[in-house]
């Protein structure tokens, strides 16, 4: 895909007239479906358990991000704490991924860390996990903070994301590894700039398999997030020369993406992670998606000029 139409929908991702059209309107609803599993926490739960019985493990994540106002912020860590029950009472095999600006953090350091150390002091009663999900570059120091400052008040149950195209990642790869971090390892979802990010695809594989190897032979327990092949491949080439137990590492992917090398990888005897949306405010993280499929834009691009000119000819704005 060229950078110009990777862009362009990387833009309609925060343009909220965009947003208010497609909910309004229930444009995508059909390709929603495909990567997201409802607009509630009970949605998540059902895929969840059904994932389970096909030996897929599941990270659930709450949809949403850059929240406006406290109450916004107190709602969403709400939503998680609901979801740390959920998953004990049903007994689901899952984790929990979460952002950061979801949790205030664009309003204030010190609210998003009380919200933050709420959620992990539940998390630990329940015995379950958390992972901080990563944003955008501008976000990335501001994210790697407000973890060690929490892992340093002991909260060991929460781990990282690093992104392979940002050239810093191999210095936080480091750090990783020396505090004992978990890391989810992948190649990044949003567009930046040359300055800070690889800009050529070859270049990120490159360093992301670089970084995988790091993080699988000295890491606790990483999480390799791919769907690339040959990148699974040099995985399995790393675990075998090195005699690395299965144990030790998930495969995480997406849900609806490669369900095929999902379940093979299981058959296989690895340990597969399913990172599982749910919610409401599902449009940005579907638009990244597209920008990552690109099969799927025809779709996107054909509903999105059918409904504005139906509203046209119905006198809708």
């Amino acid at each position: 895909m060229s950078a110009v139409l990777k862009g362009t929908l990387m833009y309609l991702a925060n343009r909220r007239p965009v947003y208010r059209l497609i909910m309004q309107h229930d444009l995508l609803r059909g390709l929603t479906q495909r990567y997201v599993a409802g607009e509630e926490l009970a949605d998540g739960i059902v895929v969840a358990q059904t994932l389970n019985t096909q030996g897929l493990l599941v990270s659930l994540d709450h949809l949403g991000e850059s929240v406006t106002n406290g109450a916004e912020a107190r709602r969403a860590t709400a939503a998680y704490l609901d979801a740390l029950e959920a998953i004990a009472e049903e007994q689901c095999e899952a984790s929990i991924s979460l952002k950061l600006t979801q949790l205030g953090l664009d309003l204030s350091h010190e609210m998003c860390v009380a919200h933050l150390r709420k959620i992990l002091e539940r998390a630990r009663q329940l015995d379950t996990f958390v992972r901080i999900d990563m944003e955008s570059s501008a976000y990335t120091q501001r994210t790697l903070d407000v973890h060690k400052e929490l892992w340093n008040e002991g909260f060991h149950n929460v781990g990282i994301v690093l992104q392979a195209y940002l050239y810093r990642t191999a210095a936080d790869v480091e750090r990783a590894i020396e505090m004992g971090v978990q890391v989810r390892l992948c190649k990044g979802a949003y567009l930046e700039p040359a300055r800070v990010a690889y800009p050529d695809k070859a270049d990120v594989d490159a360093n992301y398999a670089r970084l995988m190897e790091r993080l699988l032979i000295h890491g606790n327990h990483p999480a390799i997030a791919t769907h690339d092949d040959r990148l699974i491949l040099r995985s399995q080439e790393i675990v075998e020369n090195e005699k690395i137990s299965r144990e030790r590492f998930d495969f995480e992917m997406l849900f609806g993406v490669r369900r095929d090398l999902q379940l093979r990888l299981v058959r296989e005897g690895y340990r597969v992670r399913v990172y599982l949306p749910y919610g409401k405010e599902w449009y940005p993280y579907l638009v990244r998606r597209l920008a990552e499929r690109p099969a799927n834009i025809g779709f996107f691009v054909r509903s999105l000029v059918t409904e504005a000119l139906a509203g046209r000819r119905n006198g809708r704005p």
